[in-house]
């Protein structure tokens, strides 16, 4: 070999004495090996220093070195969380991160992801909710012969293609935490119509109520689709029932900051004549004052298991069988006794 050449595949086949075919499976994590000329072909790599053509890798593969992030949320720091939390994952790798959104409300949207899929070729695609309950679309990824992992608020798929949260057992923990400090009118600010997150945590505030002994009524829930301005809309609805509300839970953080500003508007002291609290616990929740009480929603934690599963070599790696990720109750500064 000329010493002032880089070491290609073929120095790595002929010193290694098998084909280029068995190193290419060794590159590619290839199951099909035993574990003694596996050893032996990584130790010649190691010893020539050889860095496989990740081109050439991906025209192998018909697959390029690429996870997909494809979502419909309106929710920017949920977003950001999951591609912090995918990044720490493939940072040193050969992989790249490519966001992709799509509008879920389009009847194009299969379509769309199609083309997309098959013009790209992702090594693998993480869904987010809502978009990741849509069972065709995951039949999609499916047919294409992609890797695909869904995150939720509750498991809905097998744990090899599944990243998910207890959030429904979480909110009840908060909202008894909001009647152990003896709140009664308890309202809510839902999430959008259609995200399971927002089915799952307003069943946990149900289910609170309920074991609690305590009445509620529907207009103690008001509509959000989990941003700023309609935890405004929402809040400024409830705080017009009579009597007015002690307590409100959000289920999101930005909705929440929403509410302590209406709330501050009408000359209501946090947490002295309203209690608040959140869910996410993105920024925000620690940010504004007082600090928010909040739901900490594994974001980064769950972004992270899922390229693990995406990018792992095969089933039963990198914890296949872990899918569901515990959320927990932030006590913060925004909750206290009612004042009457």
């Amino acid at each position: 070999m000329n010493k002032a050449s880089q070491p290609t595949i073929n120095d790595v086949a002929r010193l290694a004495g098998v084909s280029k075919k068995t190193v290419s499976r060794v590159i590619n994590n290839s199951e099909l090996l035993n574990g003694d000329t596996r050893k032996r072909v990584e130790q010649v790599i190691a010893e020539l220093g050889y860095t496989p053509n990740p081109q050439a890798r991906a025209l192998a593969l018909r697959r390029n070195f690429v996870i997909a992030l494809i979502h419909d949320n309106p929710n920017a720091q949920m977003v950001l969380g999951v591609q912090h939390g995918l990044l720490e994952v493939l940072r040193d790798t050969e992989f790249e991160l490519l966001v992709h959104p799509v509008d879920r409300g389009d009847p194009e949207m299969l379509g769309e992801v199609r083309r997309f899929l098959e013009r790209q070729r992702p090594y693998g695609v993480m869904l987010l909710p809502p978009i990741s309950e849509n069972d065709q679309l995951a039949g999609l990824c499916a047919e294409i012969g992609c890797r695909y992992v869904r995150m939720g608020s509750a498991p809905f798929d097998v744990p090899q293609h599944m990243v998910a949260s207890n959030d429904r057992e979480t909110v009840r923990h908060a909202i008894a935490h909001l009647i152990e400090a003896g709140h009664r009118q308890i309202c809510v600010i839902a999430g959008p119509r259609g995200f399971r997150s927002a089915l799952e945590r307003q069943s946990g505030y149900e289910e609170a109520m309920t074991a609690a002994g305590l009445p509620f009524d529907r207009t103690w829930i008001a509509p959000g689709d989990y941003t700023f301005d309609s935890g405004i809309r929402a809040t400024e609805r409830l705080l017009d029932l009579s009597p007015r509300p002690t307590a409100i839970f959000s289920c999101n953080d930005e909705m929440a900051a929403g509410a302590i500003h209406v709330a501050r508007q009408r000359g209501l002291e946090i947490p002295a004549d309203l209690s608040v609290i959140g869910f996410d616990d993105t920024t925000i929740a620690s940010h504004i004052w007082p600090p928010l009480t909040t739901v900490r929603w594994p974001i980064v934690t769950m972004a992270r298991a899922a390229a693990l599963k995406l990018i792992g070599t095969g089933p039963g790696d990198h914890g296949d069988e872990h899918a569901l990720f515990l959320s927990t109750l932030i006590r913060r500064a925004s909750v206290a006794a009612p004042s009457s």
